[in-house]
């Protein structure tokens, strides 16, 4: 397990990163990326919807809530990313399925 720093450090360049993903993509898909006290924040207008990206220090993960579900990914040192232990998916390739499913089209960040 990483320890709090190391754990901040990679929450905070995997949510940058995805930040500037999602700006980047913002237009194309047609939904609002805001950033506020430590959390990434998606927002469509139609239909309406939020998905929500936050690090989660205590349990060292980032949690995921989107289409009314709560996602939750570790650390993965082979993949050098934050997987959905379930799922095996990058946060990256877990929100372009989220963004996906709501904008009824493959996305691709």
């Amino acid at each position: 397990m990483l320890d709090e720093q190391d754990f901040k450090k990679r929450a905070d360049e995997a949510l940058g990163t995805l930040r500037r993903l999602l700006m980047s993509a913002a237009d194309d898909y047609g939904f609002d990326v805001d950033f506020n006290s430590g959390a990434l924040g998606i927002e469509f207008e139609e239909p309406p919807a939020k998905f929500v990206i936050s690090p989660n220090t205590p349990v060292r993960q980032i949690w995921v809530s989107a289409h009314a579900r709560s996602y939750k990914l570790d650390w993965d040192v082979v993949e050098n990313s934050f997987v959905h232990t379930e799922s095996g998916k990058t946060l990256k390739d877990l929100i372009e399925d989220a963004i996906g499913k709501q904008v009824k089209e493959d996305v691709n960040l």
